[in-house]
Formats: structure tokens, C-alpha cells, sequence
């Protein structure tokens, strides 16, 4: 079950938010169709936000044919997305030890975002280095 945590300070509209970390929940397979998402009470309570909040972030999330809304059973995934590696891949344990390493150099997790966003778009954008 994925847990939505509301940054108030990012800038981020709270529904984004919750779209956005169901995404990620759906690349790291955290999400699988069939799952079913937390009730819009369950959010509200785990985070004290809007339901109507909630409720925009799941129809944003039907509209893009991520989630189905099954009317009295609640909000279900329909598709994941992505193939991000499994906890015990050797990919994801060379990250977290980059991770390790930059938090050592004094670089907090904004910076490494930055980092990170930085040098995926650089290699969009078609440049190997």
C-alpha cells in the first residue's frame, strides 16, 4: 500500500503530489494492477488534506488510465508503469551507495535531485558524457 506523504512547503499542488508519488509507487512496483489504492478517508486521515484533493488526484490518475474507480469498492490499478529494478538489484544498491557518498560530500536531498535531474537531462538531450 503506498503512503502519501504532502510536502506543504514544495510548491508542488497536493494532488500533483499525490499523482506523482503514485506514479513512482507504479515504476517501482510498489503498485501492481490490481491493487487497490488507499480510500480517499485513509489519505484524508493519513494527511489531513482535502478529500476533494484526493478525489482530483485519482480522477487524474483514471483519466490517464493508471487507476479504475469501481463504484462502491473504491479506486483499483489498472496498469503499472516502468521497469525500475527489484530492492535487491545491484543498480539500485551502486545508487544508494552514490547516494551515501554525496550526502557525505555535504549535499542534502534537493541537491542531489538536482544532481541526479541534471545529468538524466543532459543525457536526453543526446549527449553521452
Amino acid at each position: 500500500m503506498v503512503e502519501y506523504r504532502i510536502d506543504r512547503h514544495s510548491g508542488v499542488a497536493t494532488y500533483v503530489q499525490i499523482v506523482q508519488q503514485t506514479k513512482q509507487a507504479l515504476r517501482l512496483g510498489l503498485l501492481e494492477p490490481g491493487d487497490k489504492l488507499p480510500t480517499a478517508r485513509e489519505v484524508v486521515e493519513a494527511t489531513a488534506i482535502n478529500p476533494n484533493t484526493v478525489l482530483k488526484a485519482y480522477r487524474e490518475l483514471e483519466r490517464e488510465g493508471l487507476v479504475e474507480a469501481r463504484r462502491g469498492l473504491g479506486t483499483f490499478v489498472r496498469r503499472t508503469l516502468g521497469t525500475a529494478p527489484a530492492d535487491d538489484s545491484p543498480l539500485l544498491a551502486e545508487l544508494d551507495a552514490w547516494v551515501d557518498k554525496a550526502r557525505k560530500a555535504g549535499l542534502d536531498r534537493d541537491d542531489v535531485a538536482a544532481l541526479f535531474t541534471a545529468v538524466l537531462d543532459k543525457r536526453s538531450q543526446g549527449d553521452p558524457s
